[in-house]
């Protein structure tokens, strides 16, 4: 571990920008001038039209649960391995995406592996989930009775981890919105098509028909990378999907995959064999949800809302063992390696290697 430098950090690189720099619990986004952006696009001979917008996306190993981010003894402030993970595992089904004729993606260009450069896209406020096993919060509403979700009826008899009989799209807002009567005012809450084709404009879609090819995107997405995982016995359970409007090159809208897909991060993914065997083992984040959990010294505080405060104050102060920590990473070094066949390559010295490619290649370093 000592060979490492996690990316704990990934906000503060002198890159040439346009107004501020967009720091998520992952993710940061520079957005480059106009005049970088157009040159790049001439340069790189990107196939967006001359006119898009572009930004450095920088991944981080920070980890983020429960709405914190989690951090380990002896100053590890990130799981080695996470970012080059993420990306590398999602640049894998977008390639793949490509190649079955799907939507295209955000990404343009892939200068190191802990960063992406993207065209800007007008973002569906829509967070798309699926679902082909009944497990988390979905099966918490359903033991306690709840037998609707997003709209949709749930037969009688379901159990823990069991798969549906059918694959579910269930929907939540992606941010805040307002001005909806039957969709609470908070961020990440479940709504249903019919508060989509009711408020279109709100949800930013440009159509009725756009709500349709969204699902159809969402089904083909995971359809596919869950017969790729099939291939290396692992276990497609539920994942994320988001998506927004770029304009092809003859000026259209077009609809997108944007973000990241069917990571660790974005999904549940469970080992084959080890279901088979009557047992769930994590190959995703929710195996360190698990662990947090179980190492809290109250893990009513990480499930609680109500217990916010407490929560964050936990994550200033608690730190988990470094074992604990190099186990998340060879979870996501791991299942990425399986995915891509490939192995992944931890960057010694991430920081270092990003500024000397987007200096020496890319010219928008200061």
């Amino acid at each position: 571990m000592q060979n490492f430098k996690v990316m704990s950090v990934n906000d503060d690189l002198p890159l040439k920008v346009e107004g501020n720099v967009h720091s998520g619990k992952v993710r940061s986004v520079y957005w480059l001038t106009r005049e970088d952006s157009k040159r790049l696009i001439e340069e790189k001979n990107y196939q967006v039209p001359a006119d898009t917008k572009l930004a450095v996306m920088v991944i981080s190993d920070r980890i983020s649960a429960f709405d914190c981010i989690w951090k380990g003894e002896g100053g590890l402030e990130g799981i080695p391995g996470k970012g080059a993970s993420l990306n590398s595992v999602s640049a894998h089904w977008f390639k793949l995406f490509d190649e079955a004729g799907l939507a295209g993606n955000h990404i343009v260009d892939i200068p190191h592996p802990l960063v992406w450069i993207v065209r800007q896209a007008s973002t569906v406020r829509v967070e798309a989930i699926c679902r082909q096993y009944i497990t988390g919060s979905m099966w918490r509403g359903y033991s306690k009775g709840e037998r609707s979700i997003c709209g949709i009826s749930l037969p009688e008899g379901l159990q823990n981890n069991q798969k549906l009989p059918e694959t579910l799209i269930t929907p939540s807002t992606k941010g805040i919105i307002r001005g909806v009567a039957s969709v609470p005012e908070v961020d990440d809450v479940n709504i249903t098509r019919d508060d989509i084709l009711k408020n279109l404009n709100v949800f930013n879609f440009n159509s009725a028909s756009d709500v349709d090819l969204y699902e159809k995107l969402l089904k083909e997405g995971f359809g596919l990378i869950s017969n790729e995982l099939e291939k290396v016995d692992q276990i497609f359970v539920d994942t994320k999907f988001e998506f927004g409007y770029v304009k092809d090159l003859q000026g259209n809208d077009k609809l997108i995959y944007i973000d990241e897909v069917g990571t660790p991060d974005s999904s549940r993914i469970w080992d084959g064999p080890s279901y088979r065997d009557g047992k769930i083992v994590e190959n995703s984040k929710e195996g360190f949800r698990q662990l947090l959990i179980n190492s809290v010294p109250d893990s009513d505080v990480l499930l609680n809302k109500d217990r916010m405060d407490e929560r964050e104050e936990l994550a200033r102060n608690f730190l988990l063992t470094q074992e604990a920590m190099m186990k998340v990473s060879d979870t996501y070094t791991g299942i990425a390696g399986k995915i891509t066949g490939s192995k992944i390559v931890v960057p010694e010295d991430p920081k270092a290697e990003i500024l000397d490619v987007l200096s020496s290649k890319y010219g928008i370093v200061k």
